[in-house]
């Protein structure tokens, strides 16, 4: 098992940034890509289910700039220049959980959300489901917290705390289970 301690992130690490197609039209530092609206990058989502069919969530780390301590899916994060969807997902999988699962797929979307001064995401985000029983040793520089939650609980708690949870989660959960239950079916009860 890898160090639960690891830095694996850093804010000059450059990005792919793409059009409204996904198309690549450049690199630029994870920093500039976040500052003031945010310039449009790919990105990916990524929601890992037990055996029991409750989602893995985790609560962001204090030190992250966009949204620090709310509660997310699984894991999210961007490939890096040079870096394909497929491997920037296993190495994020490693480095944030230290786990490797099969994922599959489910659909791609943009959205652009602003943190008050501090910046924005603007992503072109590809999400995709998995499932996992694996133990878990989660990165303390990007995880403050993990938890596994049944759908019907995760609705009870968007519908009373909905403050308390990052805005592409909630998007990407109202797109799983409104335009892809059949898929989100064979992970979980909807």
């Amino acid at each position: 098992m890898e160090s639960a301690d690891k830095v694996v992130s850093s804010d000059a690490e450059e990005l792919i940034l793409v059009d409204e197609n996904d198309t690549e039209i450049g690199f630029l530092s994870k920093t500039k890509c976040h500052d003031g609206t945010g310039m449009l990058h790919r990105a990916f989502s990524l929601f890992l289910f037990n055996e029991a069919g409750e989602l893995l969530l985790q609560q962001r780390s204090e030190s992250k700039r966009l949204w620090p301590g709310y509660w997310s899916n699984t894991c999210c994060s961007h490939p890096r220049k040079g870096e394909s969807i497929a491997i920037a997902i296993r190495r994020r999988l490693r480095d944030e959980l230290n786990i490797e699962t099969p994922l599959e797929f489910v659909y791609k979307f943009s959205y652009q959300a602003e943190f008050g001064s501090t910046g924005s995401e603007n992503e072109l985000c590809h999400v995709y489901l998995g499932r996992t029983n694996d133990v878990m040793a989660p990165n303390e520089h990007e995880i403050s917290a993990i938890r596994f939650i049944a759908a019907d609980s995760l609705l009870r708690e968007f519908e009373s705390m909905p403050e308390q949870f990052t805005p592409w989660f909630k998007m990407e959960w109202l797109a799983l289970t409104e335009e892809y239950g059949d898929v989100l079916s064979r992970f979980c009860d909807v």
